[in-house]
């Protein structure tokens, strides 16, 4: 169960934190969290710009939801899931950005290989 419920935490993490349709959001964030006067407002934009720190708010969110424990019951349960969850998607979230990496490093080797080909 533990490793089924980190991988919505990593893809709603990632998708807020590096995709394109957050873009926006996430450029304002990072203004804020670069120019507010005060170091909570700092770190509160911050926090919707790092995927690691974003992860923990949305296992938090998952949680509740599921009410999901480990190992315990109680707060105990919820903190041995929480922190359990947020590194398992974390190594979910390493994992894919390697495997963009070399996707992308496939794609411009190719495109590099095609310019290089002979005319018809």
């Amino acid at each position: 169960m533990i490793f089924i419920l980190a991988i919505p935490v990593a893809c709603i993490a990632w998708t807020v934190t590096k995709e394109e349709v957050f873009r926006e959001a996430r450029e304002f964030c990072v203004g804020k969290s670069q120019k507010c006067r005060t170091l909570l407002q700092r770190k509160f934009f911050y926090l919707f710009t790092c995927e690691y720190c974003f992860s923990h708010y949305v296992t938090i969110l998952i949680l509740a939801i599921t009410n999901y424990t480990l190992i315990y019951d109680g707060w105990k349960g919820y903190l041995l899931a929480g922190f359990s969850i947020i590194w398992i998607a974390n190594v979910y979230m390493s994992l894919y950005n390697l495997l963009r990496i070399d996707l992308k490093k496939q794609k411009i080797i190719t495109k590099k290989e095609e310019q290089n080909l002979p005319p018809d």
